[in-house]
């Protein structure tokens, strides 16, 4: 059987509080590790865990890059579309723009595509970009 993670799992696993859900946290890790079931991660969770951790934990970009990319590298865990994950992850404190745009720029350029925003963060980002 294979579970996704929710975003409240993932903000145990980076933030260790509180100390009793990162406990529990860490066990369903273990039983993923020695093959009870898999564990997998999708790409709108990591964006909505970046946005707490931002948010909500004050981490820098940085910070968030760095301890929730180590999470996202537990042998564990299966994330979906990591490679583009993990390299927005990079592109986001590189570039200081949000996760999610990072990950759309890098998703949409894959497919030879481009992105259509408002937003001037994707001036700054690998993609085709139209603004209006």
């Amino acid at each position: 059987m294979r579970y996704w993670l929710d975003t409240n799992v993932l903000l145990r696993l980076v933030t260790k509080a509180p100390e009793d859900l990162f406990r529990k946290a860490l066990e369903l890790v273990g039983e993923a590790e020695v093959g009870r079931f898999s564990l997998a991660v999708h790409p709108l969770h990591v964006a909505e865990a970046t946005y707490v951790m931002k948010s909500l934990y004050r981490y820098s970009r940085a910070q968030i890059r760095q301890e929730l990319g180590t999470v996202l590298r537990l042998l564990a865990l299966e994330v979906s579309d990591e490679e583009e994950v993990l390299a927005a992850l990079d592109l986001m404190a590189e570039q200081n723009v949000d996760f999610d745009d990072a990950y759309l720029a890098l998703w949409a350029s894959r497919r030879g595509e481009g992105v259509a925003s408002f937003d001037q963060d994707f001036a700054r980002l690998p993609v085709a970009w139209r603004r209006f």
